[in-house]
């Protein structure tokens, strides 16, 4: 194989050894799809803790494989590495092999040479999976075969090893996963909005936006780039990244937001979303929808733009909309106890998600936030706890920087738990009130996940508030 770094230069052939660094279920997928390659298959892993099922499986399949850490010698005279989307890209190890040649990359970079169908990618700090879910609605709507997948659900790799039967892709792309995307190229690539996230991660808020803004780069053509015209920092990346070349790419350029204008655009309102595509006007009604909640419109503004671009008729947006389920912990509504509702926004791990939140309230809020830091800009807050927000609740590891950041602008108090702070909530709160939960944090520092903290959320307001 070509020694190319941070690439795939051709297809993998019989005799070829690949090491995948990650044994979780995207490293597991790959090995799947790289021994059907004909390729030799190694796999590396910095944890031991593992399930003896899988490490049974990789036996059966001589999968050679270490557990604990990443050893030099057990990377090297490899043809390709590739890593799991949660894999550090300046991991130490990876440096070591970039030095000898050997090409470093994720399971997007294989598409250029392996994918037979044409991919709607989204990506940006929040609504992912929102988005990607709701738009694979639409396109299942539409009558279409689709595969959902990418960062949530299925790996890529499973669906490059299978028949590739889908109409589309709908993918969501993490930052992570666009870091080590190669050449990968989407024939419509989505990108919502960039907050502070992930800063434990990357050193620098402009090395974050950049890794998000990769989803365009080798767009040509006719393929279609799509962005957030009320995101400032998007709005400048476009021009200073990828404007200068508009014209010799002749990419097909759609801005959604509530500003959005241009020859194409997605507006979102309190009435619903207009869309204008292809020349074509059309209007579409979110009041009876679970898209109720205005933020949520960004959302849904942004898929139904994607969907209209890839043939989707406005039927089957009408289709898909009627039909979405709400993904949880994402501005759940929990109940109403006394007058007062409450709010699961678990998925909320950074201060962007908590400002959308805070956007669909009009009515005090009572806030109850807090726990392992990202790195993230809890000030940018500020404004949007000032207005929304008469008492904040503050838990875990974060709990006594936000407060030096918060304590002058609403009535702040520190609570030992989650169990502690809905208890207090109650407390507080009067008939019209609403108690939401968005903790703008990761959830590490008490709870395995943020999927575990918000059932632990709704099990409590269940039990405390009624």
């Amino acid at each position: 194989m070509e020694k190319v770094t941070d690439s795939i230069a051709r297809r993998i052939k019989q005799g070829d050894t690949v090491l995948i660094v990650g044994l979780g279920k995207s490293g597991l997928s790959a090995v799947r799809f790289f021994l059907q390659q004909g390729a030799t298959v190694k796999l590396s892993d910095s944890c031991h803790d593992h399930p003896q099922a899988s490490l049974d499986w990789l036996a059966s399949v001589n999968v050679d494989f270490e557990l604990g850490g990443h050893s030099e010698e057990f990377f090297s005279g490899v043809d390709l590495v590739l890593i799991s989307p949660g894999v550090p890209y300046r991991l130490p190890i990876l440096e070591f092999v970039r030095s000898q040649g050997i090409p470093v990359c994720g399971e997007l970079a294989l598409a250029p040479h392996y994918m037979k169908t044409p991919v709607l990618a989204i990506t940006g700090t929040n609504g992912k999976t929102t988005t990607t879910t709701l738009a694979g609605a639409i396109v299942k709507a539409s009558g279409r075969k689709v595969f959902v997948g990418g960062n949530i659900g299925t790996p890529l790799t499973d669906y490059l090893a299978g028949d590739q039967d889908a109409d589309w892709l709908v993918l969501e792309i993490s930052s992570f996963q666009l870091d080590a995307a190669g050449d990968f190229r989407p024939d419509i690539g989505l990108l919502l909005n960039i907050t502070p996230d992930h800063l434990d991660r990357y050193q620098r808020m402009d090395a974050y936006a950049l890794s998000k803004f990769k989803l365009f780069t080798h767009q040509r053509g006719k393929d279609v780039a799509i962005y957030n015209a009320d995101d400032s920092l998007i709005s400048t990346l476009f021009q200073s990244e990828g404007g200068r070349n508009n014209e010799s790419l002749q990419r097909r350029i759609l801005t959604f937001g509530y500003t959005a204008k241009g020859a194409e655009w997605a507006r979102y309102s309190e009435a619903g979303v207009s869309c204008k595509v292809a020349g074509q006007v059309y209007d579409f009604d979110l009041t009876k929808s679970v898209f109720t909640d205005f933020p949520n419109r960004e959302n849904a503004a942004a898929a139904i733009a994607g969907c209209l671009v890839a043939g989707c008729s406005p039927a089957a947006v009408n289709e898909g909309l009627g039909k979405f389920i709400p993904l949880a912990h994402r501005m759940t509504f929990v109940g109403e106890f006394n007058g007062v509702r409450f709010y699961n926004d678990s998925k909320a791990t950074n201060v962007g998600a908590v400002e959308a939140a805070l956007k669909a309230f009009i009515k005090p809020v009572i806030l109850i936030a807090g726990g392992r830091n990202k790195g993230g800009d809890f000030s940018s807050l500020q404004v949007s706890v000032s207005a929304k927000v008469k008492h904040m609740l503050l838990i875990g590891e974060a709990k006594e920087t936000m407060a030096a950041t918060f304590d002058h602008l609403t009535e702040v108090e520190l609570k030992s738990s989650l169990s502690e702070a809905i208890r207090r909530a109650c407390e507080l709160s009067v008939p019209g009130d609403v108690v939401l939960f968005s903790p703008a944090c990761a959830s590490f520092d008490m709870f395995s996940s943020y999927a575990h903290r918000g059932e632990v959320f709704e099990q409590l307001v269940t039990e405390l508030a009624a």
